[in-house]
């Protein structure tokens, strides 16, 4: 069963547009990565620097195997040097669609 994965990310203020440019170089081949359906990038409206990143994977195996991968080996430590605040995860599965 597929699951979707949402991942909040809190920036520093000043690296948001640094996290925006470089998601731009990449999300394609996240996307590209076997198993992964979609990538969106998502931003908060009320609050300043937080992001979320919505993907769909075929099934959590997938998403496992992609964070063993040198491209996530290349993006995490990237990102994470922008943070502000921990970043929050949460594997999910649809329940029911409108």
């Amino acid at each position: 069963m597929a699951i979707q994965r949402i991942v909040k990310m809190t920036f520093q203020l000043d690296k948001c547009d640094d996290f925006q440019n470089f998601f731009t170089e990449i999300k394609d081949q996240i996307q590209n990565q076997p198993g992964c359906h979609e990538v969106r990038l998502l931003k908060d409206k009320a609050a300043s620097g937080v992001f979320f990143t919505y993907s769909v994977w075929d099934d959590q195996k997938s998403l496992d195997a992609y964070r063993h991968t040198d491209l996530f080996a290349k993006v995490w430590p990237t990102v994470k040097e922008w943070f502000a605040a921990k970043p929050e995860a949460w594997s999910t599965e649809l329940i029911s669609k409108a």
